[in-house]
């Protein structure tokens, strides 16, 4: 990858080195290398977290040695690199009784470079799709990512019928059964609890239709495992898969499953899995609770430990599996064991 030197004490991040980020010849290890150094020497946050846990960044030569920064810190720190005005500032669901994350974004159009580029690499055009968002509580709070993305794909569909529909379930189940009738590629996606509710009230067959969770039940229903929640949402909507995404807050990346739970990153975005005993054991297969980086975080911090336990498989495909024990119900947390 051009501009990018593992051995480089990176300072400064360009428009150039951004856009590499999102190039098929990305040279993931030296781009993840040089953002280590640029955030440890830009992240007051990040820099304190890896000299408390004794990591120098001399010692940072591969991507196994980079520390990962505890999810948490996002809701009590300002993780930022550099200093700056955020234009955009998201904030995680969460529930009353728990603190929220806030993500502070120097740049949004790194975000939608990011997430448009993700959804085309696998399905192709946005522009070619009718995008239906069911996002209800989504919609009726500020600062929320995924109310962002879903926006942007409406706004670049060219169908007519592309929106948000919040409680409108009649409308809707005539909107999806007119696709249906002119063959129109359909994405329908919603929280989990809005899906169920909708398919629940009315039972379609799809065809020409994706149906997407993005996770979220947020004490609307009971907890259900992944499975249970798919068997569900075939059965209601006439699919034989259920398509899933998942993002948080805290990145601007996501990775897509196209059915059976099973996610694929984009190249700039890529799990690891950290030993539950040792939390500075970090592998690149294997079952352990999840590691991320992601190489859209250039301005806040690309290396993130998870609170989610899953499986990564060897061609970097994974699965989430639950929550690590006593961590906080997330608003988008989906239990699957």
């Amino acid at each position: 990858m051009s501009n990018l030197n593992k051995s480089v004490n990176l300072q400064t991040v360009d428009a150039q080195f951004v856009n590499n980020i999102f190039k098929d010849t990305l040279d993931f290890e030296a781009a993840a290398l040089s953002l280590f150094h640029f955030q440890y020497n830009n992240n007051a946050v990040y820099r304190q977290w890896c000299e408390s846990i004794s990591v120098p960044p001399a010692s940072v030569n591969a991507i196994s040695k980079i520390p990962f920064l505890p999810i948490s810190f996002f809701k009590t720190k300002k993780v930022v690199s550099g200093v700056f005005e955020p234009s955009l500032i998201f904030e995680s669901s969460g529930t009353t009784q728990t603190v929220n994350s806030q993500h502070l974004v120097k740049d949004g159009a790194i975000y939608e470079q990011s997430f448009i580029a993700a959804f085309e690499r696998e399905y192709g055009p946005v522009k070619d799709w009718c995008i239906i968002g069911l996002l209800p509580s989504y919609l009726e709070r500020q600062h929320s990512s995924l109310v962002v993305m879903v926006d942007k794909f409406i706004r670049l569909s060219t169908q007519k019928e592309s929106g948000f529909y919040l409680y409108e379930h009649d409308k809707l189940a005539e909107v999806l059964q007119q696709l249906e009738m002119r063959g129109q590629k359909t994405l329908l996606i919603g929280v989990t609890f809005g899906l169920l509710d909708f398919a629940e009230k009315h039972a379609l067959h799809l065809k020409h239709t994706i149906v997407m969770e993005t996770g979220g039940m947020k004490g609307r229903r009971q907890e259900m495992t992944r499975a249970e929640v798919h068997a569900l949402l075939k059965a209601g909507f006439g699919v034989t898969q259920v398509h899933s995404e998942y993002g948080m807050t805290e990145l601007l990346s996501q990775a897509y499953s196209k059915g059976e739970g099973r996610f694929h990153c984009p190249p700039w975005l890529r799990m690891l899995v950290r030993d539950e005993e040792d939390p500075l054991a970090v592998s690149e297969t294997g079952r352990g609770i999840l590691n991320i980086i992601d190489l859209a975080n250039v301005y806040s911090c690309s290396f993130i430990a998870t609170d989610d336990v899953g499986v990564i498989s060897d061609d970097r495909s994974f699965e989430v599996w639950g929550r690590v024990d006593n961590s906080d119900l997330r608003g988008c947390s989906l239990l699957v064991v």
